[in-house]
């Protein structure tokens, strides 16, 4: 991966790499229910993908309720729309206290890693990423996001507390997924948006740099993503050690670029909503026209949609921007 990364760099041309799965899900006439309860169907869809795009990487499908769910979290899992996680897991110290880290075959964790294990072995023209959630945003769909963000001030000892169990659990978690072969986890983190910069560093860089620390390599790159920041944590996710960064459509990329290491990978962020889902073939262009424009001289800038692609994007919306990306 480090190779892969760096002839990136090297290449004159710029490389897309949107991070999308539900286009393949509806592609192959799946339910989203289907896709995130079932490794098989899953794995289906990146593979879809995968044969019939022309990106420089694939990915699975960015989730942020299965780990919650194993921690025992409730988990809403509609057919056609996005899981989320409903009500609340703890409370207070007492229940953080008592909160058990749990073991890596509960819930839909093993369909997650069966997905990434057969995606792994058979997409061997182009790096498969993994996706987790990340430590901040784990730790806020237990708490609930709203308590947290007061919990971080009037008991940040229980906060803490409970961002130390969810980060062993991403340990376990992301070695798992290095296990299955996959090139790297796209660690999804935009809880950590909402905060400031030092409250980023406190509550969730250092935890996020433990995880780079014990699953980052030559062979396995963590893409560290968060969509929620606005500018104000861009040099806390550089302190995270990750080798790659994505960046949503909150940002200005430019000031991004200028902002972090020319060694490390800069991805995003054309808003995968309003440009990807709710535009048309000919704004798609022009948006990436744009971002290209604006983003040139970066050889480290990899460009992709600001998120994971939601549900029912529009087929010849994804081929405009890689048409335009080409072009």
């Amino acid at each position: 991966m480090k190779k892969f990364i760096d002839n990136i760099f090297l290449n004159a041309k710029v490389q897309a790499f949107p991070v999308m799965t539900h286009p393949g899900i509806e592609a192959l006439g799946y339910t989203v229910h289907e896709a995130v309860t079932n490794g098989q169907i899953h794995y289906e869809a990146i593979q879809y993908l995968a044969d019939h795009y022309d990106t420089v990487a694939c990915s699975s499908i960015m989730d942020l309720t299965v780990e919650a769910e194993a921690f025992g979290a409730e988990v809403n899992l509609p057919d056609n729309e996005i899981p989320t996680v409903t009500g609340r897991l703890v409370d207070g110290a007492e229940s953080v206290e008592a909160l058990m880290v749990p073991s890596l075959d509960m819930g839909r964790i093993p369909q997650y890693l069966l997905a990434n294990k057969l995606a792994a072995e058979n997409i061997k023209h182009k790096p498969v990423f993994s996706g987790c959630i990340g430590p901040f945003s784990l730790a806020g769909r237990l708490y609930d996001m709203s308590e947290i963000m007061v919990g971080i001030y009037i008991e940040p000892e229980v906060i803490l507390e409970l961002l130390q169990k969810c980060t062993r659990f991403l340990i376990n978690y992301c070695k798992a997924l290095k296990a299955t072969g996959t090139a790297g986890v796209i660690m999804a983190e935009p809880a950590a948006g909402l905060l400031s910069y030092d409250d980023c560093l406190a509550f969730s860089t250092i935890f996020v740099k433990e995880i780079v620390d014990a699953v980052q390599d030559d062979s396995f790159t963590v893409i560290l993503h968060n969509c929620g920041n606005t500018g104000q944590c861009t040099q806390a996710m550089v302190l995270s050690g990750a080798r790659a960064l994505h960046f949503g459509n909150a940002i200005d990329m430019k000031d991004v670029l200028e902002e972090c290491p020319a060694d490390v990978m800069v991805l995003g962020n054309l808003d995968p909503v309003g440009i990807f889902k709710q535009g048309t073939p000919d704004s798609v262009k022009i948006a990436v026209e744009k971002l290209l424009e604006d983003t040139a001289g970066y050889r480290n800038f990899v460009i992709s949609s600001g998120c994971d692609l939601p549900p029912y994007v529009p087929e010849a919306n994804i081929k405009a921007f890689l048409q335009a990306v080409n072009e």
